[in-house]
């Protein structure tokens, strides 16, 4: 799993204001706010076209299309990000224990990660759609 970063440690600092102006509404309650999206609604899930998949927040690069797979939970699911992307932190809201990943580069929230997918990993990160833009290769 990628390694955990301090807030203050990200490349790309925005205040809240200039985050809302940046984001849509769901864009920011997701990167900013650490809301998740419903399941099943992101575009992004069902896309599975060759290309790679961005931080909505700052377009840093985090997943390419080659390690993303249907996990059937109605989130975009990859097995692997790229090397230096992602950042992980321990997420206990909800009475639960996660692993909650983040944009290496702003520290947006994007998701969690689970040691519930596929080889070669085993791991599933589950993100969020809209913490994501996707830009298609070609």
């Amino acid at each position: 799993m990628a390694t955990t970063a301090s807030p203050t440690a990200y490349p790309v600092q925005k205040s809240d204001a200039d985050w809302q102006k940046a984001l849509t509404r769901e864009q920011y309650m997701v990167l900013r706010k650490h809301a998740t999206e419903r399941a099943g609604t992101s575009p992004l899930d069902r896309e599975y076209g060759k290309g790679g998949y961005l931080c909505a927040g700052c377009g840093h690069p985090l997943f390419d299309s080659a390690t993303k797979f249907n996990s059937g939970t109605g989130w975009p699911s990859f097995w692997e990000p790229k090397p230096d992307s992602v950042g992980t932190t321990e997420d206990r809201s909800f009475f639960m224990r996660r692993v909650e990943v983040h944009c290496a580069n702003c520290g947006g929230h994007l998701g969690h990660v689970f040691d519930d997918g596929p080889q070669p990993t085993g791991l599933r990160y589950c993100m969020n759609g809209a913490a994501m833009t996707f830009v298609k290769e070609g």
